[in-house]
């Protein structure tokens, strides 16, 4: 922690003193919480992207969660009622916490839940009927996202959906070394029944990525990805994993933050000063255009930091700002937020203790950043201004600690977030977490 803060100074970047590490006060905004259902979630490696959404025409939320052995589920909620559905399995998860769903509307009214089955395949589930979970769901796997991790699905303001996914290259080839997982992307013009990924649209090998580092630190690590239909971009945080300087592992160390964005049409990337970086972004360019801020490459508490878990969101002018925390030598996370001014990232320290979740703009450039604690129920929430001023706001009671926090895409209250409780176990053999659904009080 303090080479970090050293290199920061260093770079003339502003550190102020971090905010109070208390609980916010209860009872500023009020959120109500559902528990759509008890005891059935399991530990989960899900990203805070597409774990729900609302559908206007069917005036119902429908959200998906991982069950016992990584099992796909799906609820739905309606808003005219109040009353949610039972769980309804979709998938098999292979006892694995990497395969779980993430979920779209397509826009010819089709639910579609994505899975990056860890390390080898795509498996898409498409519902029968429009606007409804009902029915049995089809399967189809996509060979164009083969060897695919972590499926971040977006659909742009035409219709076009994109997924984007980490391939894990030694899968396909075995000569390639194991810390070696590049981000590739699929798109769809027909709302999902066909694909092409992003070698046969660009000629590229990869979209973003890294080879040959001498640090070995060539995996990704996308934290978070965010479209802006006003700009027509996608904005991602990452970081990056590897064995580090002496051996070709996987995710031994993590290391730096980073952020770019990714224009739906051009298929170019760009840097947060504008700069075209073309439809495949190497090492030297995330290095001299992309970084947020340098960590040390070092195990704090023996833990791997930053935590693969960041955000991204936009400030009032619609720069660019990133979230996320790392760990001090007791294992305690240290929160930050780096802001783009136009000419270089101001990061400052804003909290400690917390694990940063999930963010939501509310308006302009302030942001509601949801957090939680190790081993303490309930979710914590910040304001965030323009990525720079931090404040301290409520506090969303939950019986029992939470994993994951999501932003239901589209959400109507009272189903803004959706909450994946902590199971007791890391196994997904157990699934004993609850999955709650807060926001504003029912009128």
């Amino acid at each position: 922690m303090r080479g970090l803060l050293c290199a920061l100074v260093a770079a003339g970047l502003v550190i102020p003193v971090p905010a109070a590490t208390a609980a916010p006060p209860p009872g500023k905004v009020a959120f109500d919480v559902m528990t759509p259902a008890s005891t059935v979630a399991s530990r989960t490696d899900r990203r805070p992207n597409a774990g729900g959404l609302f559908d206007p025409v069917a005036r119902k939320t429908f959200i998906s969660w991982s069950g016992k052995a990584a099992d796909t589920y799906v609820q739905a909620y309606d808003h005219r009622t109040g009353v949610w559905t039972a769980p309804k399995k979709i998938a098999d998860g292979e006892s694995d916490p990497h395969n779980y769903p993430t979920m779209l509307l397509a826009g010819d009214g089709h639910l579609l839940i994505f899975r990056g089955m860890h390390n080898t395949r795509t498996v898409i589930s498409r519902a029968p009927r429009a606007h409804s979970l009902d029915g049995t769901w089809t399967d189809t796997e996509v060979p164009e996202g083969d060897s695919a991790s972590y499926p971040m699905p977006v659909k742009t303001v035409d219709g076009t959906l994109f997924l984007f996914y980490r391939e894990t290259t030694n899968e396909l080839d075995p000569a390639a070394n194991s810390d070696f997982r590049p981000m590739k992307y699929l798109v769809s013009r027909d709302h999902g029944k066909t694909w092409r990924n992003s070698v046969q649209l660009t000629g590229k090998r990869w979209a973003f990525g890294s080879l040959g580092r001498a640090d070995h630190m060539d995996e990704i690590y996308v934290g978070q990805l965010r479209y802006v239909p006003s700009s027509g971009r996608i904005h991602f945080a990452y970081t990056l994993a590897g064995g580090g300087p002496s051996q070709h592992k996987h995710d031994v160390y993590h290391r730096n933050v980073y952020h770019l964005s990714f224009d739906v049409r051009s298929l170019h990337f760009f840097s947060a000063a504008g700069r075209d970086l073309g439809t495949q972004v190497d090492d030297a360019e995330q290095e001299r255009y992309l970084k947020v801020v340098e960590t040390p490459l070092e195990l704090p508490g023996g833990l791997k930091s930053p935590d693969y878990i960041l955000q991204v969101g936009t400030q009032r002018d619609g720069k660019p700002f990133v979230t996320w925390f790392q760990f001090d030598a007791a294992g305690s996370p240290r929160d930050f937020a780096g802001a783009w001014n136009g000419r270089n990232w101001e990061v400052r320290e804003v909290a400690n203790g917390l694990r940063l979740r999930e963010i939501e703009q509310l308006n302009g450039g302030t942001w509601r950043v949801y957090g939680t604690r190790d081993g303490q129920p309930g979710i914590e929430t910040f304001l965030l201004e323009n990525g720079r001023v931090w404040t301290p706001e409520t506090l969303i009671t939950t019986p029992k600690p939470v994993q994951r926090v999501e932003v239901i895409t589209g959400f109507r209250d009272p189903a803004r977030i959706l909450a994946t409780g902590a199971s007791s176990a890391r196994d997904v053999s157990v699934a004993d977490g609850d999955i709650y659904v807060a926001g504003a009080p029912r009128k």
